[in-house]
Order: C-alpha cells, then structure tokens, then sequence
C-alpha cells in the first residue's frame, strides 16, 4: 500500500495527537497551547493492517501570504496537494465553529476524498457533539478519541471506504465489503487472566506454540497467529488478561492491556473465554461491554468445559443467562470448550465463522422500508408532549457492524425505550443475532425553515 493521507484542521483540535497515534510514537510535539506545529511533519503511519504515509500539518488559519501564519497555511495547501485523503479534524467538545466551516469549503475545492474525524469524544455520551458535523456536507463524522485510542476502527473503516483501490478493498455499487468467506478472519482471544486462552489457542493450532502454565499473566504482548479451517484462513490473537483498572499498577500490565485492547479494535471477530468454575464476572461483563461498543462481532466461550457439570441442560442454562447479563447483543453464540480435551473446537470456530458472516450482513432498503412500515402499524412511537413522531425512512449504509439510518421529525425527543424496540426487530427480522447495531437517527431538514425571515 502507498498512499499518503493529511491530517488538517483548525489549531489545537488534535491532529498531532492523531499523528502520534497513528505513528505509534511522540514524534510530533503536543501540547494544550494552540498553534504548537508549524511545519508539516510526514510519518510512516499503521491503522489496522494498512500502511500509509501520514503528514501533520499546521492548523488551518485566516493570515495574509507574507505571515508567519499565512506562511503556516501555504504548508498546509501542499500537504493537502501531496495528498491521496484527507483527515479533516474537528474538536466534538467545542462543537461546530465558524473557521471549520470556511476550511470545509477549502478541503472541499480539494475534490480529495475526506473523512471528518470529530475529535475529543472519549467517555460516556462523547459522540453525541458529533452529529452537529453532518451540516458540512463531508459525510458521516468519524468519532475518536486520539488521545485514548478511542474509535481507530470506525477510523479504520472509514479509510478504507474513501480509498477503496490504494486499500484494496474492493466495494460493488451497493458498499459492500468483501465477501466474508474469501477473507481471512482476525479472532481475537480475550479474557481474564488464567482463562486458558494460550491453551485453547494451542489445541486449536495442534502445538504447543504459546508459552502456558498455572501462573496467571504469562501472556504479555498480543501474539498473532495463522490458522486454516475447513479451507478458511483465520489470523487468532492471543491477549493478555485483562484485570480491573484498580488491580493494574504496574506499567508493564498496562502496556500488555493496552496492547489486548487493540486487539480488540482491530478484530473481526471477539472470542471472550470465561472460566466455567467463575462465568459472568463483572470483568467478563465488562470486556464483552467492550467489545460491542467497539462494534466488533462476539463469540462467548466458556472454557474448561470438562470441570462442567454433566447435567443435561447446562448449556442451554449458560445461554439464558448471557441473554440476560448482555442484552445489547442478544443471540450472541455461547460455546462450551476445553483446550486441554479439545471438546468444543469445531464449534467454537464455527461460531467465529458464522458471527463473521452475520455482522457483514446488509439489507436492501426496500426490506427494510417495509419492516418499519409493519412496525409503525402495529406499534407507533409515543406522542411527545402531545405531538407525534415521524418516522419517515430508514437505509443500511454500512455493515461491520450492521448500522442503519433512520429519517425522522425530532430525533432528540425519540424515547430510549422505543429506540431499543427498534434495534430488537432489526435483529428479530433480519436475522442479527448477537452482533451490535448501530441506529443513527437523523432529522429531515424543515424546507420552510428561514422562509418567514426571508419574507420579512
């Protein structure tokens, strides 16, 4: 891959801090003073397993030619020009401002592909300042957190969309990714410590290929590892245990947590092993939270399946209960194995394999229009405050995650509750058992709007 990708925005949004990200290193100087870089810095960039060249820039200024500022933008505009896709950088946290707009018009005349990158979202609630960014007309805001790693799959993805042939993705006229039964699937094994992750990936491989043993935390880094299956190639991450924040004080446990995380990030799919003798812990519970806010596909397996009761029923018990404690990815596939018997092996990849195939699913909007029309009939959303909802119109933009758009009259008043009542027939309907979804609302714009102050 060779393509070179510039980071831009108005000053003190972020954007060296997504440089460093993306580089794996501080080579680029932060700091909460505005206006630190001023000379546009390139970098060898990794975002997942694309390779790029990736250029910081100055922040986008209003200055004549011959200032210091003005010779700050000039450095910018050839970056912008050196450019195969922009990253237009926007801080979620100050919302939409005037001088971003002047600079969409700027990176627009570009005719680049670009990927509004809203900034700052870290925490519970952080995109919500997102959404205002869809009046610039760049398309779908990219929410992160450069600074925690926060949204680099979204990032990810969103590349990949923009720059289709230098990524090698290849997407027909409807979007799609490729077909999952021609890609190699990236699994990631996640858990508490002494989970028996290093096993269950040995018998998986037939070797004994990663170090395992009694002590808890002998895993550090996140080791990758090929495998073939019934002709399908897999690429499974061994991780470290993943404890609570407030047991981690040593930096190397960080490190080795951290490096977990990204594993999760960039996975296709995530097998959360719980140990049989103690499932559904509040860390288990925690990790596949995780994992499905990071939008990635789930399998849960409960390992040491020969310390399991015999009794029958066991495993449906198990399933019920995940149902249960995880509702957000209700049908998630629960699998039952033992890395030192085997038991559950083909299973367990089974599941990987079908949990690939259903968070790449996409339906035609023609299906969907009707579903909402049936579901509207049998149960319309609550009057607000006496005035009802319109919920006009709805379409699958994306897959991995499945994610959905629904046109609709006063988004902020749909309640939480209905909300979740959609997302449960989306999955009851179209078959999306334990995947996430994502269901964006999105106002129609008022053609009256402004009229009567243009009359006046």
């Amino acid at each position: 891959m060779n393509f070179t990708v510039a980071i831009v925005g108005r000053p003190n949004v972020g954007k060296s801090t997504l440089f460093n990200r993306l580089a794996g290193s501080r080579l680029a100087l932060v700091d909460d003073q505005p206006g630190v870089t001023r000379d546009r810095r390139e970098g060898h960039a990794r975002l997942g397993d694309l390779e790029f060249t990736i250029i910081d820039t100055a922040g986008l200024e209003d200055a004549g030619a011959e200032t210091l500022s003005g010779r700050m933008r000039a450095q910018t505009e050839t970056a912008l020009a050196d450019a195969d896709a922009i990253f237009f950088v926007i801080d979620a946290r100050s919302g939409l401002l005037p001088p971003d707009r002047g600079f969409a018009d700027l990176v627009r005349r570009t005719g680049k592909p670009v990927v509004v990158v809203a900034n700052k979202c870290e925490g519970k609630g952080g995109t919500a300042g997102a959404a205002e960014f869809h009046a610039l007309g760049l398309g779908d805001p990219v929410a992160i957190s450069a600074e925690h790693g926060e949204g680099l799959s979204d990032l990810y993805e969103a590349l990949r969309e923009a720059l289709p042939e230098a990524t090698e993705l290849s997407e027909d006229e409807e979007g799609e990714t490729p077909a999952p039964e021609t890609e190699v699937i990236r699994v990631a094994v996640v858990g508490r410590p002494n989970a028996g992750k290093s096993t269950l990936i040995n018998r998986l491989l037939g070797e004994e290929r990663l170090l395992t043993g009694p002590e808890p935390g002998i895993t550090r880094d996140a080791i990758a590892v090929p495998l073939q299956w019934h002709g399908r190639d897999f690429l499974i991450y061994d991780t470290a245990g993943m404890r609570r924040k407030s047991k981690i004080d040593e930096k190397l446990e960080k490190l080795s947590v951290a490096d977990a995380l990204n594993a999760i990030r960039f996975a296709h799919v995530v097998v959360v092993l719980m140990d049989s003798e103690h499932a559904f812990e509040e860390q288990d519970l925690r990790i596949a939270d995780l994992t499905e806010r990071e939008g990635r596909a789930l399998v849960v397996a409960v390992s040491k399946s020969d310390l399991m009761p015999k009794q029958g029923g066991a495993l449906q018990k198990l399933r019920e209960e995940t149902d249960h404690r995880l509702p957000q990815v209700k049908g998630v596939p629960v699998v039952a194995v033992s890395g030192i018997t085997g038991e559950g092996i083909e299973r367990l990849l089974k599941a990987v394999t079908d949990s690939h195939a259903v968070w790449n699913r996409r339906v035609s909007t023609s299906a969907l229009n009707r579903w909402l029309g049936d579901t509207l009939d049998h149960h319309p959303p609550p009057a607000v405050s006496g005035r009802r909802l319109k919920l006009n119109y709805i379409t699958q933009p994306k897959s991995r995650p499945p994610s959905f758009i629904l046109s609709c009259t006063r988004a902020d008043a749909l309640p939480e509750a209905y909300r979740r009542y959609l997302i449960n027939g989306l999955r009851e309907t179209f078959d999306l058992p334990g995947t996430p979804i994502r269901l964006t609302l999105r106002e129609k714009e008022n053609p009256f709007a402004g009229r009567k102050n243009r009359q006046r």
